[in-house]
């Protein structure tokens, strides 16, 4: 990249993977638009921790099940900092159902966050990154595990895996790299919701180093796709599980 400060939108970062991913690229000394749906306050802590440390960054509220927030969100963080180099698509969601339970309201909500919303904020960068920018997506390893119950989850999170291989030849010539991160089972509230303390021990036998993922583990996988060294890797899903699949 061309530009000596530069600057990431972070979608649902204020808690979570989306958090350590901020910090981590804040480390690297990238200005960071930390957006939040529903957590100001932990947006706004994590924006403080960042300043402290000598960072730069700014909180953005934008639901991204609506149309309109992709723009909407490119828009503040260009107010903020100036153009644009590194989207992380880290926002999302996951209902874990069998698909003859599944309403409509479920399979909505899960399209409309983990699949539109992607899509369109992908389509905003292809237009507004610098050269030279990243995109990276969040995927998961439950496309390729294909477990009972994760369908409607696994589904959207396949088609973002597609896009990812396409987008990714569609802006080669613009120099701007479009990979995906797919975590196995992170130690986060969103994974650990709904779960019995037996289940997750069983769920971390599953893996050969006999424990979850964390945050720190993703992270630091995509702090290295948005880097110069990762200029040559491309229309890549790296499946950072810890070797379960």
């Amino acid at each position: 990249m061309t530009h000596e400060t530069r600057t990431a939108i972070v979608t649902g970062a204020s808690r979570g993977i989306g958090a350590e991913i901020a910090r981590h690229l804040a480390a690297d000394g990238i200005r960071v638009a930390i957006n939040y749906a529903n957590s100001p306050n932990a947006a706004e802590a994590l924006a403080a921790e960042i300043t402290d440390a000598g960072g730069q960054a700014v909180t953005i509220h934008a639901d991204l099940a609506d149309p309109a927030a992709p723009v909407a969100l490119f828009d503040a963080a260009e107010a903020a900092f100036g153009g644009i180099d590194i989207l992380v698509n880290n926002a999302g969601m996951m209902v874990f159902s069998p698909l003859e339970e599944a309403d409509d309201a479920q399979i909505d909500a899960q399209v409309a966050l983990n699949l539109a919303a992607p899509i369109r904020l992908m389509r905003e960068a292809s237009r507004r990154l610098s050269e030279g920018g990243r995109i990276v997506n969040l995927s998961t390893s439950v496309v390729g595990l294909y477990q009972p119950g994760y369908g409607l989850y696994a589904a959207t999170k396949a088609g973002i895996e597609a896009v990812t291989h396409i987008l990714a030849k569609e802006l080669g010539p613009k120099g701007i790299t479009v990979n995906a991160v797919a975590p196995g089972p992170v130690g986060t509230d969103f994974f650990l919701a709904g779960k019995s303390d037996a289940l997750v021990e069983q769920i971390k036998g599953m893996n050969p180093f006999g424990r979850l993922g964390t945050p720190e583990d993703i992270a630091r996988v995509v702090r290295f796709l948005a880097s110069d060294e990762a200029e040559w890797i491309s229309g890549q899903v790296i499946r950072a599980n810890g070797g379960v699949i």
